[in-house]
């Protein structure tokens, strides 16, 4: 950053594929406010779908509010506290600390109601300019309704840059109630996917089924606790899970591809008043025959979004080293390095990308 000028370097989202990286203002923190310097900023599958130009994000009424800063995986170091931010955060300058994804209005029905998650609002951090620019960035603006935790520094920083999918992941296995005597298919074993191949093996479930193309994937789902894997390409999935079953099929379902085919795949493994959870984000519109949820089935059919209320426990799971990055954060590259960043993002070559500012780059 250029302090004499007061300018940073950011990468900005214009439009779909056309993401710049920029010398921009720094933010300054007003009131209740506090500006952060980020650490690591992660590339998630939304990222990569919204530069790709999915119409979720660039439709008829867009999510995104370009020109933004993007990143909402990201964590860093208290830089400019605002006047009553210190206590209104809880932080001091120097803490590192994370906020959460989501930038809540506090006022609509299910901010009131503690289920904060869900804001009719719905800011996302680098999605809407101005109200929650990312942390694809220098430095950051946290607003006064923001959600935040300190991390300990005593924290590796690829385990610090991995709190906010893996919020995700808690989430998810918390919404799929899993039980001892249950088996559980995980099918998609990116990021988050692998994050809660290792949340649910701390359930202990009776069978941990985890379904990837690709084999290093696999290899990593077996590392972190899972009994099975599968491939899709060259094994029969369901013949698979059915003799796991007694030929009734899984109990709980987690659909964490990204791919309309996982939705499809997961009808067809999971036994009648079994548990489908959904978490995926997709590029396109996904159909299925509703009539196996309610008259074949009679699922229970669960959505999981964010990760609210999970990032202490996040926190505390890595501190613990209960659950770990290894191997799945796989690349780190510079801001200035975004076109490469994102290729690889976006490819089978990689499981997790971070950004970092050049400084930092190891």
């Amino acid at each position: 950053m250029d302090r004499q000028n007061n300018r940073m370097t950011a990468v900005v989202c214009h439009g779909p594929e056309d993401y710049r990286v920029e010398q921009v203002d720094r933010p300054t923190a007003g009131i209740n406010e506090m500006v952060i310097r980020i650490s690591a900023c992660g590339i998630c599958a939304s990222d990569c779908k919204c530069w790709s130009g999915a119409k979720m994000f660039w439709g008829e009424n867009p999510w995104v509010k370009a020109p933004v800063i993007p990143g909402h995986e990201f964590f860093g170091v208290v830089d400019e506290l605002g006047p009553d931010a210190a206590e209104h955060f809880g932080v001091q300058a120097g803490d590192t600390i994370i906020a959460e994804q989501i930038v809540p209005c506090d006022k609509c029905r299910y901010c009131r109601g503690g289920q904060y998650w869900m804001c009719e609002v719905h800011n996302i951090f680098g999605f809407q300019r101005k109200v929650a620019d990312g942390g694809m960035s220098e430095y950051m603006l946290i607003p006064k309704t923001a959600r935040v935790h300190t991390i300990p520094k005593s924290m590796a920083l690829a385990d610090a840059a991995i709190i906010e999918p893996l919020s995700c992941a808690i989430h998810v296995v918390n919404r799929a109630e899993m039980q001892l005597d249950d088996v559980v298919v995980i099918a998609g074993a990116g990021p988050i996917g692998l994050m809660m191949v290792q949340v649910a093996h701390l359930r202990t479930p009776k069978k941990l089924v985890v379904i990837d193309m690709v084999e290093e994937r696999r290899d990593l789902a077996l590392k972190f606790g899972a009994d099975v894997v599968i491939d899709p390409a060259n094994e029969n999935a369901d013949a698979i899970v059915k003799s796991l079953t007694g030929g009734y099929g899984c109990d709980v379902y987690i659909e964490a591809t990204g791919s309309p085919g996982g939705v499809t795949q997961g009808l067809e493994l999971i036994r009648k008043l079994g548990r489908f959870v959904e978490f995926s984000v997709f590029g396109k519109e996904t159909s299925v025959d509703w009539s196996i949820i309610g008259d074949r089935k009679e699922l229970d059919i669960r959505g999981a979004h964010l990760g609210p209320y999970c990032y202490p426990i996040a926190i505390d799971l890595l501190d613990r080293k209960l659950v770990t990055s290894d191997g799945i954060v796989t690349h780190d590259y510079a801001f200035e390095d975004w076109d490469e960043a994102i290729k690889v993002a976006n490819s089978l070559d990689s499981i997790k990308v971070l950004l970092k500012s050049a400084s930092a780059i190891s």
